[in-house]
């Protein structure tokens, strides 16, 4: 097979040269052979240029569009996103008091602050985690209390008051590789922006923006279609390992070759590129497993949900059940002692017909 991106980039090597360097260290080859056949094949093809290197995965990304070296590359982008320019001012770190427990998917997980104060949230997902509404509105809950904190802490400093004006929009956008099932209903759409509203035409300014862009999704609505604008070509960048789309990309965008030209540079440091596809592969196990964990527990979830309803079924059949035979107890008791009233008053006619008949020296009545 022609490897074609070998063309556009000289530095990508052969793959006998790559296990040629893989087998002269003892350590790199330990290493390559733990992983799996399938694993094995699929490191050789990215490094040798046969595929394209999954860009999404945590160490490229942030190799690649890192805000501290490459500010430029996810200025663009999340210009292209928001629809207006903009410029981060700095990186800020993660903080361990976030609302999501510890459990949760493990992702690539950018926080920025813009030159305005805003500050954006960039996640990307391998895995379509559960309830993806309520963990992003948790996500933009601690990016608010994160800016009223600062806002309130810098009025501190300069001795002023504080203004719940200060607070500027925060914004958590999330790159879903596999979308979540909420989404798979809207198969013609990879986009999704907020927008508040209220139904009488109020405006206010409620700061909290979410966008959710489904690259799974993406892919299915490029086929057989070219690349027609800028932002559709950073989402190809983002989900496409076929060298053909690769080409076309860089053939449209030829700032996208420099980036590519970064990633097969990486690809030449062995110990490097195969220490970050290593724990690539750790990270993507443990999230496999934690998904597992997520979708047992929601079909545990729905099952006791069904079972809770079904028993609350039976319980309530029961108890109409109960009700009729309590009813009908009762209306056999009613009919039980109408009959007796009834015997009663006949056999008291009857007495009472035998004594008028007697006193008339009549036969008995037969």
């Amino acid at each position: 097979m022609e490897n074609r991106l070998r063309n556009y980039f000289p530095l990508i090597r052969e793959r006998k040269e790559v296990l040629k360097e893989i087998g002269e260290s003892n350590g790199l080859q330990a290493l390559f052979q733990s992983w799996t056949p399938e694993r094995q094949e699929e490191f050789l093809d990215f490094c040798t240029g046969m595929k394209g290197v999954k860009i999404l995965y945590d160490s490229f990304f942030k190799e690649i569009m890192s805000p501290e070296y490459t500010p430029g590359r996810l200025n663009r982008f999340l210009s292209l996103l928001l629809g207006k320019k903009v410029v981060i001012r700095q990186v800020l770190p993660n903080e361990g008091g976030r609302i999501a427990d510890e459990n949760t998917l493990l992702v690539t997980d950018i926080l920025v602050e813009f030159e305005d104060g805003s500050l954006a949230d960039v996640e990307i997902q391998k895995l379509g985690y559960a309830f993806p509404g309520e963990r992003s509105a948790c996500y933009a809950a601690d990016l608010l209390l994160r800016q009223y904190k600062r806002a309130r802490d810098k009025r501190n400093r300069e001795k002023g008051k504080f203004s719940y004006k200060d607070i500027k929009n925060v914004y958590v956008i999330v790159l879903f590789e596999k979308s979540p099932v909420e989404f798979h209903s809207m198969e013609k759409e990879y986009l999704h922006k907020s927008d508040w509203s209220f139904d009488t035409g109020l405006e206010l300014d409620l700061l909290q923006n979410f966008i959710f862009i489904t690259l799974d999704i993406f892919q299915k609505n490029m086929e057989n279609k070219s690349i027609e604008n800028e932002l559709e070509a950073w989402l190809m960048f983002y989900s496409t390992q076929d060298p053909e789309r690769i080409i076309e990309l860089i053939n449209k965008y030829p700032m996208f070759r420099q980036m590519y030209g970064d990633v097969y540079e990486v690809c030449r440091n062995m110990e490097k590129v195969m220490g970050m596809f290593s724990e690539e592969l750790r990270e993507m196990d443990r999230n496999t497993v934690q998904y597992m964990i997520d979708e047992m527990q929601a079909t545990i979830d729905a099952q006791s949900a069904v079972l809770e309803e079904e028993k609350k079924r039976h319980e309530e059949e029961q108890k109409r059940h109960e009700e009729e035979t309590k009813r009908h107890k009762e209306e056999n008791n009613k009919l039980q002692e109408l009959i007796a009233a009834q015997a009663a008053a006949l056999d008291k006619a009857m007495k009472r017909i035998e004594e008028l008949e007697r006193k008339n020296g009549s036969e008995p009545v037969k």
